[in-house]
């Protein structure tokens, strides 16, 4: 006899927990802060005149670029190419049944080793193939006595409704909450920065898992392969999407809370409250009203309540809207529908009925009025829909991430100077078009302001303010030995600083040059540090100029490191990252000392450490002029450096370095010769001078 599901205190409900939260986190009101929303807005505008659908104007339109936005979206999914369907070694490991339904507790394989626990509901008796569901669970963290259950076993209620009407319906759980634990946390407080550097997200993993689950449902005898419908809600619902777009074997779709525009995301802050799994990789820079309009003609019902919080209604309004222009210029405009509860973000009845009217209409052609009044019910206990009584040790869950989507080879050095002009051309047009192509597609010439020039002790400095695109506003100070003009100059050394680098410019120059290094902060003075600048610049004719990329120094953000957290993913959404968008301000800073007066011909040298370095690297495989590059303590992988989106799918940090030296001289401090064999090998095949390419001990050795 079944037991009567009953709540128990040990299930914890991770959807409902984030809707206490508001979004987005307050955030002190600084100039840098105030800067950065700014940002946000204007980055927003752009992707709404861009990245939606204002450009298709008619059917035909539409039936060209359909096909282009579904491999784009299968690319920034980590999907393209699409995985091999290697076989899905389904296998039952139990069952149920109860008044009018009976399920089957099995899991699949949607690679091997990513084992997919699921729940097959079907009616007591089936006569002939039935339509069939995909149901994709949202965020129920359903955890008893430190064994998981999945989340399945949170919407089981969805599954048993759907039996007792005449469908089939697959219950699956997701990879972060099923009966193995694997994780969709990467960015949002795992630390694992890398995922963007590899174009994965685990959006795409939830897709090929709902897409191999069809493919599961077509080997059921009891399944109508023509009749295929898609929900779920919260997370299953961003999945509904990912699975109903891809695969044109979904002939209806009902997302529940899973999708907003990227306003109320990035904007609005709504990201905070939404894990890595709701998001893809935005390369292209869309808006979401294109990632829906991808279900068009067929039956799509969106549905949301009206005060969630993190799927704002007026988002969902206007994606609507806007997805309805599609639909009416296909002449489907019944197969699109909007349902609205009133409520929060949580399983509602009034949400799930419309849901099951949808399919009744679209994969029954049945009147939805006959179960009007029959509600999902919850029946059932955690345990009795376990799948695993132990644990698969071959599972690849806990660690897909490391492999889901492939990272580049590590390449060979080429073996004629032709091998490399092809290699250095795929490389740089992938840089272009995959990983930079966030950066402003025109930018007018830079444009500085002398904000003060003064002398202290004989060094002389110069502050100009520059905005490297609209909005954002830097600061430049440019110092040498008083009394030189600039034309005197010999070269000009760009310090790209870092958190650190900042601290350290301030405690050398902000007791003498105070009023134009701008900082609410004191800091004790570093004499010692002043006396070594003093001394070079009595020595060299050189002018040092020091540049604080976006969010560092003047312009810091601040707040909690949840804040700073988010800020990160709100870049990633743009289709940018911090750190590739101060490689933007260095290329910036690069033409604006060009143009100054004087200094025009000037040999440039940059210097910079850390991961500022490899901005500096990849800014100067976009700039002529450089003469040299001196990069201490620079990453050996973006594994471990600056996150640039896709750029581990093409190529890593010593091939850009490769990239840089066959343009400009570069010296490398570095303790592991190793690791930088690439570049000296690609220097060797083209004959470049010795001192082209060099290795040194990092200075504190």
């Amino acid at each position: 006899m079944l037991r009567m599901h009953k709540p128990f205190l040990s299930i914890l409900v991770l959807a409902t927990a984030l809707q206490a939260a508001p979004y987005p986190e307050k955030t002190p009101d600084t100039p840098g802060n105030r800067m950065l929303q700014g940002y946000w807005e204007r980055q927003v505008r752009e992707i709404e005149q861009n990245g939606g659908l204002a450009d298709i104007q008619s059917a035909e339109d539409w039936s060209r670029k359909a096909p282009v936005y579904r491999r784009q979206l299968a690319e920034m999914l980590g999907l393209d190419p699409m995985p091999a369907r290697t076989p899905l070694q389904a296998t039952k490991t139990g069952d149920l049944a109860g008044d009018g339904w009976r399920v089957e507790k099995m899991h699949y394989q949607a690679v091997p080793g990513l084992y997919v626990t699921a729940n097959f509901y079907l009616p007591t008796r089936v006569e002939k193939p039935l339509p069939a569901i995909l149901y994709v669970c949202g965020h129920a963290n359903v955890v008893k006595d430190g064994v998981s259950y999945g989340n399945k076993t949170g919407y089981h209620h969805h599954g048993i409704w759907f039996a007792r009407h005449g469908y089939a319906c697959l219950i699956i759980d997701t990879v972060q909450l099923g009966e193995i634990r694997g994780e969709h946390h990467g960015t949002y407080s795992k630390g694992r920065w890398w995922w963007f550097s590899r174009g994965y997200t685990p959006a795409g993993l939830e897709a090929w898992a709902g897409i191999r689950g069809l493919d599961y449902l077509e080997t059921r005898p009891e399944v109508d392969k023509a009749r295929f419908g898609v929900t779920g809600r919260s997370g299953g619902g961003a999945y509904s999407w990912w699975v109903a777009a891809l695969d044109e074997r979904i002939k209806a779709a009902a997302p529940t809370a899973g999708v907003t525009n990227m306003r109320n995301h990035v904007a609005d802050g709504c990201i905070e409250g939404h894990c890595d799994c709701m998001f893809y990789v935005n390369t292209y820079r869309w808006d979401y009203d294109r990632l829906v309009a991808l279900v068009a003609p067929r039956a799509l019902l969106i549905c949301n309540t009206d005060k969630d919080s993190i799927f704002p209604i007026d988002g969902v309004f206007r994606i609507h809207q806007s997805v309805r222009r599609i639909y009416q210029m296909l002449g489907a405009d019944d197969k699109l529908g909007l349902q609205v509860a009133e409520g929060p973000h949580k399983d509602l009845q009034p949400l799930n009925v419309g849901a099951f009217h949808w399919f009744e209409r679209h994969l029954k052609g049945a009147d939805p009025m006959a179960v009007l009044d029959e509600g999902a019910k919850k029946q059932l206990e955690p345990e009795q829909l376990k799948v695993f009584a132990e644990l698969p040790k071959d599972e690849k869950n806990t660690t897909i991430d490391e492999v889901f989507v492939p990272r580049a080879d590590a390449p060979q050095v080429p073996g004629s100077s032709g091998e490399w002009a092809h290699q250095k051309e795929v490389w740089m047009t992938a840089l272009k078009e995959k990983v930079l192509a966030g950066w402003p597609k025109e930018a007018a010439m830079v444009s500085s302001s002398k904000e003060g020039r003064s002398e202290r002790d004989g060094v002389e400095m110069t502050a100009y303010d520059f905005e490297p695109e609209p909005g954002i506003r830097l600061r430049l100070h440019l110092a040498h030995r008083a009394g030189l003009r600039l034309e005197e100059l010999e070269l000009v050394a760009l310090n790209v600083l870092d958190a650190e680098g900042w601290e350290n410019f301030r405690r050398t120059y902000q007791g003498r040059f105070g009023q134009h290094i701008e900082s609410t902060a004191r800091v004790e003075p570093d004499e010692k540090a002043f006396e070594g600048e003093q001394k070079m610049f009595g020595h060299f004719k050189w002018g040092m100029a020091y540049l604080a990329p976006r969010g560092v120094g003047p312009t810091e953000w601040t707040g909690s490191e949840k804040a700073q957290t988010q800020r990160l993913r709100r870049f990633y959404l743009l289709g940018q990252t911090a750190d590739s968008m101060r490689a933007w301000d260095i290329r910036r800073a690069v033409q604006m000392l060009k143009q100054v007066a004087g200094l025009e011909k000037k040999p440039l040298w940059i210097q910079a450490q850390r991961d500022m370095a490899v901005n500096a690297l990849y800014a100067s495989l976009f700039e002529d002029g450089i003469t040299r590059l001196d990069l201490h303590g620079l990453p050996a992988s973006h594994a471990s450096g600056p996150a640039y989106l896709n750029v581990l799918k093409h190529l890593d940090i010593p091939q850009a370095a490769a990239l840089a030296a066959e343009r400009t001289r570069v010296i490398i401090y570095s303790a592991d010769e190793k690791a930088w064999a690439y570049p000296a090998g690609v220097v060797k095949l083209l004959g470049l001078p010795d001192k082209q390419w060099q290795i040194r001990r990092p200075a504190a050795e």
